[in-house]
Formats: C-alpha cells, structure tokens, sequence
C-alpha cells in the first residue's frame, strides 16, 4: 500500500470556551519513516495525538491511520496504532508481565500471539516480570509505557516525550528500540523537547504553533534553513575592541584574542569573514565554526509564528 501511515487533513479541535488548540492541521506521515513532531509547550501536540488516540474529539477535518479513518472505522484505527503517552500511567497493583498481558486481551490479542515476555526482554525488563510495578524506576516504567504500547503489534508507534526525565543511558537504549522497531517497519511518530534527538533520529519533522502547521520537511531541508552561522577565530594579538565589516552580522571579543563573529550564508561566505579580518590588519592563528542546528530553525520559525 502506498498510502501515508496517517492522513490529516483540515484538523481542528475548538475546545468549550472557545480555545482553538487546532486550526486546520493538514500533513501526511509516510510509511516507515521516523517523523517528528514539534512544537512549543501549548502549541497543539498533545490535543492532535489525543485525536489520534480517540481520547478527544474533533471538531472538523479529517484523520486516516493505516487507511482508516479515526471516525468510520474507529476501532480499526485504534488497533492500527499504539500511544506512548508523556504521564506515567500504570496500575501499581499489577506486575509488568500482568500489565501486558491485561492490554493484550483489551485489544483481542490470543492468548497464544501475546508476546508479552518477548516485550519484557526488549525494553530489559525481564527480571522485573513478576515484581509490582510500583516498585519499578521512573525510566523503567517509562519503558514498559513503551511495551503497553506495543502489545496488539500496530504498524504505527507515537512516542510523546518519551524521554523526559530519563537518564543518558536509558535514553539511549530506548532510542536503539526505537530504530530496531523502524528497521522493521514500524512506522514512528515522535514528540520530544530535544531538538538533537529530533535532528538524530527523524527523516522528516513537522512543526506546528498555536494550533497551525508552520513546517513540514525533510530534517536535513530543515536544518539547512538556518542561514546564521558563528565563527571563532583567534587572531596574532590582543584586541581592544573588535574589527567591524559590512559581511559581520555581529562580532563580539570572547577573549583577548578571540573573536566570534557571526555572518548569514546567504549572504556572505567563511573566506569573505576572514578576508575582513585580515583586511582589519589581524592575523589569523586558529578558525573553527559552529554548524546551525535544529534548535536554531526551531527557535525562528516559532517565533515568526508567534
């Protein structure tokens, strides 16, 4: 099937009081891809991936998941995808193999396709089967959110925030799931609050602000909209204030002889910046640069949004 994992078209939610969390919301997410979705706190996420969830109505447009619409064929699309959500939600009173196997037959899984251990060893949990889960760590519950998720086997996984308040390691082990689970095929949708992540892991991110879709693109297309980019360079002598030229957008003295210049690649180039400096009587002794990131197109594309 060729079709997008999911189809949003026209989204909206208009919540009692008149708040407009979604104001026409249209992307598609392709098959297979891990894809990002972004945004500033209040700009819309969660209300979209409860929609997707069937824990909020829309108030317009439409959403497919694998092909089915969320409001004709409900519980095919709710079995076509599984939601990590960003609270840690558990019963305490249940062990995680118990967890599991209860999500497993809520979704009509036989108890002979369950694979609730084989979930268990993947989110390395497997010593923890039959311990209660409120005995478990922040990050370890947080895995077997991951594992609930999983246990009807859906082609499309949404991650919001799945690594808040996790630590270096256990990131890092999660993320390694997340990539085995899309070498395989499974489409990933993910909402984080670190951008490197995002920039890392994703092959195409959509961002989105006060309800409204600003972008949607390639990341590398993306990371490649930010047009400043910083210099340091270390000159032959000590600076009592910092050389100007029309190609420095702003130039500031870190250290005796250590300038920051930051210039547009739009509309300068590294060897006309240093040409400058030189051209200001200095001499160079060190370069090195910083390449625009993520968070840099992340941060003007949001507040030209704003």
């Amino acid at each position: 099937m060729s079709e997008a994992a999911i189809v949003i078209d026209n989204l909206q939610k208009t919540y009692v009081g008149g708040k407009r969390a979604l104001d026409g919301v249209t992307f598609d997410v392709p098959r297979g891809q891990i894809f990002g979705l972004l945004g500033p706190n209040g700009a819309g996420k969660s209300t979209l991936i409860n929609i997707l969830s069937g824990m909020v109505n829309k108030t317009g447009g439409s959403a497919k998941i694998w092909g089915f619409d969320i409001t004709d064929h409900p519980r095919n699309a709710k079995a076509s995808i599984g939601i990590v959500p960003q609270e840690i939600l558990f019963d305490p009173f249940f062990t995680p193999f118990e967890a599991l196997e209860l999500q497993a037959g809520l979704y009509g899984v036989p108890k002979g396709q369950r694979r609730s251990m084989e979930l268990l060893r993947a989110m390395r949990l497997e010593d923890k089967a039959n311990a209660y889960a409120r005995t478990l760590s922040g990050g370890m519950k947080r895995r077997l959110l991951v594992a609930k998720a999983m246990v009807h086997s859906p082609p499309v996984l949404v991650l919001d925030e799945p690594t808040a308040g996790v630590d270096i390691e256990l990131r890092q082990q999660l993320w390694a799931y997340v990539r085995e689970l899309n070498s395989h095929g499974v489409t990933i949708v993910l909402t984080t609050h670190y951008l490197e992540e995002a920039e890392q892991l994703c092959d195409r991110i959509a961002i989105i602000n006060h309800g409204r879709l600003i972008t949607n693109q390639p990341t590398r297309e993306l990371v490649n909209m930010a047009q400043e980019k910083i210099v340091e360079v270390t000159v032959d002598r000590d600076l009592a204030e910092a050389p100007q030229s029309p190609v420095f957008e702003k130039v500031t003295v870190l250290r005796d002889r250590v300038l920051q210049i930051t210039y547009r690649k739009d509309r300068a180039n590294a060897g006309e910046v240093l040409a400058a400096v030189t051209g200001a009587g200095l001499g160079i002794v060190d370069v090195s640069t910083k390449e625009p990131d993520l968070e840099d197109v992340f941060l003007n594309l949001t507040r030209a949004g704003a």
